[in-house]
């Protein structure tokens, strides 16, 4: 027992992840409205983890996700074994016109003043359409996994999705797996599926399973329907007001022995000031702040919370595990894509206070 969390020695899995695989389409700098050509990044906020856990940190990971038989779908999964992930697959049929389908996501990066804009078409998306039964969590589980993880984006796809979670996150605490969950609250998405007061009533069934937290205080409060702190931030750099949270969040779900969050102060949108605090069973740890000159924001947060699980799965002291995470969100955001492209030794130099000097 540290952290106050069970974490299992050994298992055919480090770490297993449940959500939605997606396709972004980036132009880079060029609006969409302008673009002629677009460059093809794989992600999905739970398969991200997945896939930097796999990639920069070596672990045995896996992803429980809908594909589609079709090209987009073979894309996709392609690029799953290229980060060395281990699919398991509910496979669907698309029909050559109508679907089903692997979301899109489009996103250019905006410049300067100029903000990246984001939009989406999830019509017809085949992970929406995944259901409780469709895993056999006990052969999964029984093989053994060591960290199992969702998201607040996956919970608010469908009611069938949010049912999944809470199914295999039920199973994963029966099989000793230690239990994690971005609230990642997205309104747009909940107030298509059934608005806000479902939301909460939906996390909150999931949080009773959930060991590990990552949401700063908005997600907190709207995700899990908890008054907002008495402290005011006076920045976005400035972890009180997430601190003041920490007990109504323990009051409310007191098997919680983790929550994180970045925090990011946008100077522009290549010009970031770059942080993270994490409460870690009783222990605040809070990372220092650097300045970011950000190719690609999309990610961060996941490569956040991919270094700190690492940490956490290793057994370090909490403020190097606070401080991985930190490090790895920060480089994530000097690459393109969603995902790691980061060396471990990248990493770990960067924690330690490692500077931008050329390596010869």
């Amino acid at each position: 027992m540290k952290y106050g969390l069970n974490l299992a020695e050994t298992g055919a899995y480090d770490f297993l992840s449940l959500g939605a695989l997606v396709h972004r389409l980036d132009p880079g700098l060029i609006p969409f409205r302008k673009a002629n050509h677009c460059d093809i990044h794989v992600s999905g906020g739970e398969f991200n983890v997945a896939a930097n856990l796999a990639d920069c940190f070596r672990l045995n990971t896996g992803v429980a996700t809908a594909m589609v038989d079709y090209p987009i779908g073979d894309l996709i999964a392609e690029r799953v074994r290229a980060m060395g992930v281990k699919p398991i697959y509910k496979r669907f049929k698309h029909d050559g016109v109508h679907g089903p389908n692997m979301a899109a996501v489009y996103s250019d990066r905006g410049q300067g003043v100029r903000a990246p804009v984001v939009f989406y078409n999830r019509c017809n998306e085949a992970a929406a359409q995944l259901k409780p039964g469709d895993f056999d969590w006990s052969a999964i589980f029984g093989s053994g996994v060591r960290w199992f993880h969702s998201g607040g984006i996956f919970a608010a796809l469908s009611p069938t999705t949010a049912e999944l979670i809470v199914e295999a996150m039920q199973a994963a605490k029966a099989a000793g797996a230690v239990t994690s969950f971005d609230l990642n609250y997205r309104a747009k998405l909940w107030n298509i599926s059934g608005g806000h007061e479902r939301a909460v009533a939906v996390l909150d069934r999931i949080v009773r399973n959930v060991d590990v937290l990552v949401g700063n205080e908005e997600d907190l409060q709207l995700g899990l329907g908890i008054p907002g702190p008495e402290v005011a931030a006076k920045s976005k750099l400035d972890p009180s007001a997430f601190i003041g949270m920490i007990d109504k969040v323990t009051a409310k779900h007191p098997q919680v022995k983790v929550v994180a969050t970045t925090l990011r102060e946008v100077h522009s949108t290549n010009r970031h000031s770059w942080g993270a605090v994490a409460w870690i069973n009783g222990k605040t740890c809070i990372a220092p702040t650097c300045e970011l000159d950000v190719l690609d924001r999309v990610g961060g947060g996941d490569g956040f919370a991919s270094g700190l699980i690492y940490g956490l799965l290793k057994g370090l002291p909490e403020e190097e595990a606070v401080k991985l995470g930190w490090a790895h969100g920060a480089l994530l955001t000097t690459f393109p894509g969603d995902t790691t492209m980061a060396t471990l030794d990248q990493v770990v130099a960067f924690a330690k206070g490692g500077s931008a000097r050329i390596q010869r």
